[in-house]
């Protein structure tokens, strides 16, 4: 009995040592926390990447002609209005041709005078026989011969002016080789690029040879984007987009205009195109620029915000039964308190904290503090080397263990 009692208040005294040692072990880890208010603040959420400025609208401009360039009337830069002469391509064989054309549509029509006015004399020689034949004055053989006659010329006479239609499809195609000769600009835009010289011959065979490259006005661009698919699910039209280019320090404000179907994949990565439409104050964006965009795909006013670090966080000194995100709490006495919440949108640094409300002000546990200062916030890789004369961290030892 002696024996059982002394057990049992040697068990008492462990057992309240082990009580006593475990609160003064979490009260001393009091000034160990790093911690953060939680703060209500506008939070955005963005999709970066990265695109092309093009032309709204870009035309190239060709040629279904061959001959030698006389003479380019724009250059580089050149703002140019719809049908302005811009080249001129040496008309001399296209000329000779739609010349013999109209020759031969002259005498096409000359041939159909003459078989209308044969047409009319065998008619009225037919009459006449007619007339002749119903008097027994003439025999039945002459009169069909006459009637033969007639009817060879109405069909000589259809034949002419057939040839005279033709002819006049040829005239209409001469003319209108003769005129692709002065080449015109189709819209009203400035040169981007210019592909030939004067005196240069251009040969058009199954594809139009390009001459010109026209944008039509830069006074509007478009930025043309890869998105990955994994992103692009979140993407709508009119999201308002904002880029920068390395040529400025400004940032242009746009908007998405069209998501396109067209995927591209390069090294299993799928991708879309997505066409941002922004204005271009003072012409600034140039074809070709390279440009970083941000699409804002949403957006929360008033949120609680915490920052990132505090939903990595996970005491190694404390135990929570809570699934899911969860954030610790200081508490009062200086313990962390594990809540479990419902995370918003997020902009890569901070988290909305959508439920539970009422969190603004209170004391969020980032991470452990250590002796030389405070410790960058999550998970601290253990293979990572440690700083001279400095020592590594309890998780980082325990996680080489």
């Amino acid at each position: 009995m002696k024996v059982f009692l002394v057990l049992l208040t040697l068990g008492a005294v462990a057992a309240g040592g082990w009580f006593y040692y475990q609160k003064s072990r979490v009260q001393s880890t009091d000034a160990g926390y790093r911690t953060a208010a939680v703060q209500r603040d506008t939070i955005v959420q963005e999709i970066r990447a990265t695109g092309t400025v093009e032309p709204i609208k870009e035309v190239e401009v060709g040629t279904q002609v061959n001959g030698r360039i006389l003479q380019l009337y724009v250059d580089y830069n050149s703002a140019v209005t719809t049908n302005q002469i811009i080249a001129q391509i040496d008309p001399a064989v296209y000329e000779a041709t739609h010349a013999k054309d109209r020759a031969q549509l002259k005498s096409n029509q000359a041939n159909v005078e003459q078989m209308a006015a044969k047409l009319s004399f065998a008619e009225k020689d037919f009459v006449r026989k007619t007339e002749l034949a119903a008097r027994n004055m003439l025999s039945k053989a002459e009169l069909d011969a006459a009637l033969a006659e007639r009817d060879a010329l109405a069909a000589q006479l259809k034949v002419a002016e057939a040839a005279v239609e033709q002819s006049q499809a040829s005239v209409k195609l001469s003319k209108t080789n003769l005129d692709y000769c002065t080449i015109r600009s189709p819209v009203n835009g400035i040169v981007i690029a210019r592909n030939v010289d004067e005196g240069q011959t251009v040969v058009s065979s199954m594809n139009a040879q390009q001459l010109y490259q026209i944008a039509t006005d830069l006074s509007r661009i478009q930025v043309s984007a890869s998105v990955p698919e994994a992103d692009v699910g979140l993407i709508r039209t009119n999201q308002p987009v904002s880029f920068t280019v390395d040529a400025y320090r400004d940032t242009f404000r746009g908007t998405v205009r069209q998501i396109r179907l067209a995927a591209t994949t390069v090294q299993n990565v799928v991708t879309y195109p997505v066409i941002v439409e922004a204005d271009n104050p003072g012409e600034k964006l140039f074809p070709g620029m390279t440009a970083n965009i941000a699409i804002e795909v949403a957006r929360a006013e008033n949120a609680q915000l915490v920052p990132a670090a505090a939903l990595r966080f996970t005491p190694t000194n404390l135990v929570s039964e809570i699934q899911g995100p969860k954030v610790w709490l200081l508490g009062t006495n200086g313990v962390p308190e594990a809540l479990g919440v419902k995370l918003g949108i997020s902009d890569g640094t901070r988290h909305a904290i959508t439920s539970p409300d009422g969190l603004e002000g209170r004391e969020i546990v980032l991470g452990f503090k250590t002796n030389g200062g405070a410790a960058p916030s999550g998970p601290k890789n253990p293979f990572m080397p440690t700083p001279p004369g400095g020592s590594q961290s309890r998780t980082a030892r325990r996680a080489m263990r």
